[in-house]
């Protein structure tokens, strides 16, 4: 096979976050139909070869050199640049697709920031992980403030759940952004009450270290947010692929979900 280093010529632009939330609209019908038109077009590889390599960044501790040696000893010969911008490219198609098959937050958010470098700069990740153990949503920001909270769960309400608790640190901006938004809210801060949440960070924060570092925002975002993606479907957070066993389900969710985009 011929190595290949540009996939498509349609430049694809990531403004803002690659939110989990919902958009507006029920998230309770099956995977979304598909396009007259496939977001595959255009691109030399089929879109199996290029949903396995999507998968396993997401999935696995991996580099994109790393993807290039694996996909190379099954015959399929493409530049690690290439396997950037599929990741890049399709992630998103990818959470956007599934999004109708996502079930329902609880109604008990732990909310917590961790911290990622990128392009030698610490940046603050918000996440919320409710007490089912699913990723309610991410949000990564240059600055720890107000208006990054505020933004992070105006963003994650859109999952269509008002929590009735939220535990989180003593950070001076949450009760107010908590008064704002969800007055009805209880905001807890007891000791080891954001327990689930600092636990849940480490599976994230061991992602970004087979590469050498994070060098724009926005591979950051789309990291972070398809982890977040991937950590829902293994827990069965999705409607889809339930009928197979578990170490099955992400290889024939990823397979439905290419149908769909």
């Amino acid at each position: 096979m011929v190595p290949v280093t540009n996939t498509s010529s349609a430049a694809y632009s990531c403004a803002g976050t690659v939110a989990l939330a919902d958009r507006g609209w029920q998230e309770t019908s099956s995977v979304a139909a598909r396009r007259t038109t496939s977001v595959f077009a255009g691109f030399r590889f089929p879109p199996d070869v290029i949903s396995v390599a999507v998968r396993w960044y997401l999935r696995y501790g991996l580099s994109y050199r790393d993807l290039e040696e694996l996909l190379a000893e099954r015959g399929v010969t493409v530049d690690h640049v290439s396997v950037y911008r599929w990741v890049q490219r399709f992630t998103p198609e990818f959470i956007e697709a599934a999004r109708p098959c996502r079930h329902a937050p609880g109604d008990r958010w732990f909310v917590d920031e961790t911290y990622l470098k990128v392009a030698g700069t610490w940046t603050y990740l918000y996440r919320a992980v409710d007490q089912n153990g699913q990723v309610i949503d991410v949000l990564l920001s240059a600055r720890r403030d107000l208006a990054a909270a505020r933004r992070f769960f105006t963003q994650a309400l859109r999952a269509g759940m008002v929590p009735v608790e939220v535990p989180a640190d003593r950070a001076p901006v949450y009760p107010r952004v908590l008064g704002e938004l969800i007055p009805s809210a209880l905001h807890i801060v007891e000791r080891y009450a954001n327990n689930p949440i600092e636990a849940d960070h480490g599976r994230l924060k061991a992602r970004p270290r087979p590469m050498r570092c994070l060098k724009r925002h926005r591979s950051a975002r789309i990291l972070a947010a398809g982890h977040a993606f991937m950590q829902n479907l293994r827990r069965g957070h999705y409607d889809i692929a339930t009928e197979v066993p578990s170490r099955h389900r992400l290889r024939v969710a990823f397979d439905d979900l290419v149908l769909a985009i």
